[in-house]
């Protein structure tokens, strides 16, 4: 399958992109997962992106192109892949939609995950991340906990508040998504390929997009 994800941050791309990757092989691609563990390595890029996600801002065109140029091309995508939070502007829908092109490739669909505001903040104020920039398992202190708190179940690492994820930093990345994040429904839909999904429940996503893929 190759597959956009949109949503709201929190909407549960993450979380449905990781089964969806266990049905077919498909890989999950997070521009989000890339871009943190080239800051935590300290790379070029990351130096360069780091400014832009402490603020809440999404991240310069021409450094998402690259990284999305480079990763389409190795060999765990020929199976398929499910794009997270990519792209995230129209005019990296259009980008992509040539590079895609350029490729030999088509997408199946793009899904929009259609969560409510409320939901969405419940999410991530109570979001922890493992620190872990090989790990980055994510748990939530009131419907999954670490067995022992403060630290990942998987690695044993730290288990933390991203900077991005308390109140005032998710309101920001909510008003950026509405701005620009948001008109990508309307795009996909002339272009043929949303497929909307009110759920809130992973398996409830996930067996719509199945259906819709069977049809």
């Amino acid at each position: 399958m190759k597959i956009i994800l949109l949503g709201a941050p929190g909407a549960g791309k993450g979380t449905v992109a990781k089964v969806l990757t266990e049905l077919d092989g498909s890989v999950q691609i997070s521009t989000g997962d890339i871009l943190r563990g080239a800051v935590q390595a300290g790379t070029e890029l990351g130096k360069k992106a780091d400014a832009f996600m402490k603020a809440g801002d999404l991240v310069p065109d021409e450094l998402i192109m690259d990284i999305m140029k480079s990763r389409l091309q190795e060999p765990d995508c020929k199976k398929g892949f499910l794009l997270d939070g990519f792209p995230r502007t129209i005019p990296q829908a259009e980008a992509l939609k040539t590079l895609l092109s350029d490729l030999g490739l088509t997408l199946d669909m793009a899904v929009s995950l259609e969560v409510p505001c409320e939901e969405i903040l419940n999410r991530l104020t109570t979001r922890r991340t493992c620190e872990n920039s090989a790990c980055q398992a994510i748990y939530n202190v009131r419907s999954s906990p670490t067995k022992i708190e403060g630290i990942c179940d998987k690695c044993g690492s730290k288990v933390v508040q991203r900077e991005d994820e308390t109140e005032e930093a998710i309101s920001r990345r909510l008003e950026t998504y509405n701005e620009k994040t948001a008109p990508l429904i309307g795009y996909y839909k002339e272009e043929g390929l949303l497929m909307p999904v009110e759920a809130t429940v992973t398996d409830e996503v996930v067996k719509a997009i199945q259906d819709r893929l069977k049809s």
